[in-house]
């Protein structure tokens, strides 16, 4: 297998996200409410007894103030790889959503910039899975790149139809829904950028 295991992302997971809220200061109550995700939920997905969904890892990253990616990033400085530029095509973390089974590469090097995330999503025909994106005082831009398939994207008000090749920037500051509604399975790469100091 040229991936990361289940179980592997599953204990990956929990750790990095344990790490994120301890660094914060963060209690598993105070989590919840920030997030919007459940004491329970948090403490299961801290515990590795269960995969979140999509939606949860949304509101976690959200309510921990990082992007998405940053969720599946090398969890502590015992890491061997933290500071090689080169993430290996093994090596490289792919977790599956368990409601709609669309799955997650992360790309982007444990050692790369913070501020980036480069990620390789492959989305199963007829899914759809709506993100609330609330980051506040984040300014979070994010580009799709369409390599095989479609996609149908709904951004507040905005709907666009995205075939292979296509390339869309957005930013996520409302609702946005992805579809799929071909039928075979939509891939395509996502570049997420964060600027915490525009508009100050």
């Amino acid at each position: 297998m040229d991936t990361l295991t289940l179980p592997d992302v599953t204990l990956r997971l929990a750790s990095r996200l344990r790490a994120l809220r301890q660094d914060q200061r963060l209690t598993i109550e105070a989590l919840a409410e920030r997030s919007g995700v459940s004491r329970a939920m948090i403490s299961k997905v801290e515990r590795a007894e269960c995969s979140p969904t999509a939606v949860v890892l949304n509101k976690l990253s959200i309510g921990l103030g990082v992007l998405l990616p940053a969720l599946f990033a090398d969890a502590g400085p015992e890491e061997p790889r933290r500071h090689d530029p080169v993430a290996r095509r093994e090596d490289q973390p792919v977790w599956l959503d368990p409601e709609t089974g669309y799955s997650r590469r992360t790309l982007t090097p444990a050692s790369g910039p913070g501020w980036l995330q480069l990620s390789e999503i492959e989305f199963p025909a007829k899914a759809r899975v709506t993100f609330s994106n609330a980051y506040g005082e984040q300014h979070v831009q994010q580009q799709l790149w369409m390599l095989d398939g479609e996609l149908q994207i709904r951004l507040g008000s905005l709907r666009r139809r995205l075939a292979a090749g296509d390339c869309m920037t957005m930013a996520l500051d409302q609702p946005i829904t992805f579809h799929n509604p071909g039928k075979r399975r939509a891939r395509y790469l996502v570049a997420i950028h964060t600027d915490r100091t525009a508009g100050r």
